[in-house]
């Protein structure tokens, strides 16, 4: 593991992460976000993007030569081995990117947001564990009004996920978002005080931190 400490952030899909992340940035936090990663890995040239084609058929890339994320994410969250086989493609180098960004962090510690920690494996790329809670009803609101799509697909995306209780359990702080945006700020604020404290080497540990929004 690198000298820098280095937190993960996860919690369930359309939970608030970004948003938390976010928060963490503007307190002059390096953020790496899997997602950005998972796009850039399957942008035009890259040989991911060449492997979900050919795992996929050449009809899941546009006429511009990028992915149709729409068409791919239904596909998936409809049929679990292809799931498994995008994974298969695409956590390998998720990963690979991550640790190397993660690396190369300036600021005295670094937020890894990586929605599936426990499924992909990642959980060794990071320090401490920070989970960003919602109640599945408020999820299955925010997901089906971000993402435009019906209840049924909403709840496949979240069974996809891992399990609440497995996120909770693996948690060593717990943010929960179901308040105003605008608490987001000072919860991430306090949580970035121990942080601090933890990566200035000020303490050699910091107590479970559970924060109600």
């Amino acid at each position: 593991m690198p000298s820098t400490l280095t937190v993960g952030l996860t919690g369930g899909i359309a939970s608030g992460k970004s948003l938390v992340a976010s928060a963490f940035q503007r307190l002059g936090v390096t953020i790496i976000d899997a997602d950005i990663v998972a796009r850039d890995i399957v942008e035009p040239g890259q040989p991911a993007l060449a492997e979900i084609a050919s795992r996929f058929g050449d009809d899941i890339v546009d006429d511009e030569g990028r992915l149709k994320r729409r068409d791919l994410r239904e596909i998936v969250f409809a049929d679990d081995s292809a799931r498994s086989d995008l994974e298969g493609i695409t956590h390998p180098r998720i990963r690979e990117e991550l640790a190397r960004r993660r690396d190369a962090a300036q600021s005295d510690y670094c937020l890894l947001v990586v929605p599936l920690l426990v499924k992909s494996s990642m959980i060794d790329l990071v320090d401490r564990v920070l989970v960003v809670d919602a109640p599945e009803g408020v999820q299955m609101e925010r997901l089906m009004s971000r993402d435009d799509i019906d209840e049924d697909l909403a709840q496949r995306m979240i069974a996809a996920q891992d399990a609440r209780g497995e996120r909770l359990a693996m948690a060593d702080d717990v943010l929960i978002n179901t308040g105003p945006r605008k608490d987001i700020a000072d919860l991430a604020a306090a949580l970035h005080a121990g942080y601090l404290r933890l990566a200035q080497g000020e303490v050699a540990d910091l107590p479970p931190l559970h924060l109600p929004g």
